[in-house]
């Protein structure tokens, strides 16, 4: 209730002669945005949510000679709450699922297991996790004007060849993080 108190507060102090010409207007919504960033109380002023398209490998055929390959997405989603435009940055981080470790991940059917990883590029050479222990995350940020935006990251997974395992369902459950 405070912002809409202090938004109506802002717009009352501009006399409506300040904002004639688009010069102007840009002056006034600089004016807007400097009275926003150095008032209290301080609220939260982008939202940003996650959701996911998961990797399904499909079938897995241990006589293969080549990894089998797969790819899923992440989208994150921002908006601006309430500012005309904000820079905005985040990180997107994977856990390690089922192994506990990034380097070596682990899809799971009862005790039995296939080793695979997730990664941050085609070529399968950069693995994600969250920044440590040899592992990278996805960094970005962009200038978030009115509206909202949408990007899209692609997770490119890949089973390793050669793993004679019994038949059966393999899963893993990886937690997707986005710090903003």
């Amino acid at each position: 209730m405070q912002g809409n108190e202090l938004r109506m507060r802002i717009n009352s102090k501009i006399p409506s002669s300040f904002c004639v010409s688009v010069l102007q207007l840009f002056i006034c919504l600089i004016s807007i945005n400097i009275l926003i960033f150095t008032s209290s109380p301080v609220f939260a002023i982008e939202d940003c949510t996650v959701s996911s398209t998961g990797v399904s490998f499909g079938t897995y055929v241990y006589t293969t000679p080549s990894p089998t390959n797969s790819t899923g997405s992440i989208q994150v989603s921002c908006s601006l709450l309430g500012i005309v435009s904000l820079l905005v940055g985040y990180d997107i981080l994977l856990s390690s699922g089922n192994s506990g470790s990034h380097s070596t991940r682990q899809l799971q059917n009862g005790t039995n297991s296939l080793q695979y990883n997730l990664y941050t590029n085609a070529g399968r050479t950069i693995i994600w996790g969250d920044g440590n222990s040899g592992s990278s995350k996805i960094s970005d940020g962009y200038l978030l004007g009115l509206g909202t935006i949408v990007r899209n990251y692609n997770i490119y997974g890949s089973i390793l060849s050669s793993q004679n395992v019994p038949k059966g369902n393999y899963t893993d459950f990886i937690t997707v993080t986005v710090n903003y």
